[in-house]
């Protein structure tokens, strides 16, 4: 029996390729609709921008991105392959795990974040007809960060998408219709509010920039792009999973274009007005949409709202956040490890992560969370474009990625020069990461090698890049 080979990761045949540019597109403003994308806008002005610098930030930073997306996107609509599959080609086909694993463990913290907001929102809306429960005894200790009525809802959501995982993913169909059709009609909803309550567009658009010098613009501003690159980093490299069932190049190709950008930058919109808008209406900046929602007095309507958004945050954890890693864990020793157990390993590493940290504050989220991953994923997605495009030239041996004997079986299934140039991506980012966590102190090493960090995705990329392609041409 192959061990490299099911039904899932085999080769998609050129006549059941079926989707076309606009399955691409739709796709593309289906996953750019969750609150994860409303937050990344609302933290960016929380962190001093004004709504302008905020959403160039944000199609930059996309369009930045998509260009790896095409690249990577490339050899799955060629070959019908997924994101395993056609790592094999550069990590070598045991080696593949390596840059698999890295991305489900990115999918576990992503998995961790949805499920605090989705039951932070079940809290906010408990909390308006329970009051006692913003008063529970705290059981957690202060170092947790964590109070005990937002983490029993916490728990009970998280509970809650385990089952899903139990019931498996059939299940979470017609949330996703639900989902489709409820945020762009709530995110609407939210954007007139803020218009009517902010007295128009004009205040909330003149509110200014807190920087006070170009320089600190400029300090914010490149840290802040490389989280925007980050924020789909992961998508960068499994692309594959997507585009092996596309039509034609053509259709992938114009796909993405027409659905990325846009539709980021769009919902990214709503977030920076409704943002900008409640420091004119409440006198501070409310970044994240849950707690702003709590502070309305309609207690039908924030519960209607909460439950909405609780249940939407349901249906794109488990199908952008379950089904990945879940498989990922798979892939590693199919034989004991079953969907089902992938996404029970998923939730626990989603909970260990301590999601309520990451996303307590914009600079959690932006230069802890989605910098410190974009340096792992960075050098992966350079490793495999420099590898298809610059060594393979775009031509893979189809049947000998299926092979434990074939050119990509490399030493024993790994190719170690991938593995080195991971590494040597990886290497130049930590000092910055260390500082940010503040497990070093910033005397530890010169301020040029932590300001690296801040480069993070494109320093990893184009390290790695280089560096395995001149390992390779010395063979």
């Amino acid at each position: 029996m192959n061990s490299l080979i099911n039904e899932d990761l085999a080769a998609i045949p050129q006549d059941k390729r079926t989707w076309g540019t606009w399955n691409y597109a739709a796709l593309w403003v289906s996953m750019s609709l969750c609150i994860p994308t409303y937050m990344l806008a609302s933290s960016l002005i929380e962190g001093g921008m004004n709504w302008w610098q905020a959403i160039l930030t944000i199609f930059l930073g996309n369009t930045i991105v998509l260009i790896p997306m095409l690249l990577n996107g490339h050899a799955g609509a060629k070959y019908g392959i997924p994101f395993p599959v056609f790592a094999r080609a550069s990590f070598g086909t045991i080696g593949a795990n390596i840059p698999a694993l890295l991305r489900a463990i990115v999918a576990c913290g992503w998995f961790g974040i949805q499920t605090w907001i989705g039951g932070f929102a079940i809290y906010q809306m408990m909390k308006m007809w329970m009051p006692s429960l913003a008063t529970f005894p705290q059981i957690f200790p202060d170092s947790f960060g964590l109070q005990t009525g937002p983490a029993i809802c916490f728990f009970l959501f998280w509970l809650l998408n385990m089952y899903v995982v139990y019931l498996g993913v059939e299940s979470i169909k017609k949330l996703l219709v639900f989902k489709a059709i409820f945020l762009p009609v709530a995110a609407l909803a939210l954007l007139f509010w803020a218009i009517s309550a902010a007295h128009g567009l004009g205040p909330i658009l003149n509110q200014p920039s807190k920087f006070q010098t170009s320089s600190e613009f400029w300090n914010y501003f490149f840290p802040a792009l490389t989280g925007m690159v980050g924020f789909w980093a992961t998508l960068s490299l499994n692309i594959p999973d997507f585009t092996r069932y596309a039509k034609s190049q053509k259709a992938q190709i114009n796909g993405q274009i027409i659905g990325l950008p846009p539709s980021m930058t769009l919902f990214a919109f709503i977030g920076v007005v409704v943002t900008s808008a409640t420091f004119i209406i409440y006198g501070e900046t409310i970044w994240d949409p849950v707690v702003l929602a709590g502070k309305f007095s309609n207690k039908l309507l924030v519960s209607i709202a909460m439950i909405a958004v609780a249940i939407s945050t349901l249906a794109t954890n488990i199908a952008a956040n379950i089904v990945s890693p879940a498989n990922d864990f798979a892939n590693i020793a199919p034989h004991k490890i079953n969907f089902r157990t992938g996404g029970y390993i998923t939730g626990v590493i989603g909970i260990l992560i301590f999601p309520w940290k990451l996303i307590a504050d914009p600079n959690g989220y932006i230069f802890t969370w989605l910098i410190a991953y974009s340096s792992l994923l960075g050098p992966v997605g350079g490793i495999m474009i420099a590898d298809y495009y610059f060594i393979r030239k775009q031509n893979l041996i189809l049947n000998d990625l299926y092979s434990h004997k074939g050119i990509y079986s490399f030493k024993k299934g790994f190719n170690d020069k991938a593995i080195i140039a991971l590494l040597v991506g990886i290497i130049p980012n930590i000092p910055g990461f260390l500082l940010t966590v503040k497990l070093i102190s910033s005397e530890a090493f010169p301020l040029w090698i932590s300001n690296l960090y801040h480069y993070a995705w494109f320093v990893g990329f184009a390290v790695s890049g280089f560096v395995y392609w001149i390992l390779m041409k010395k063979d």
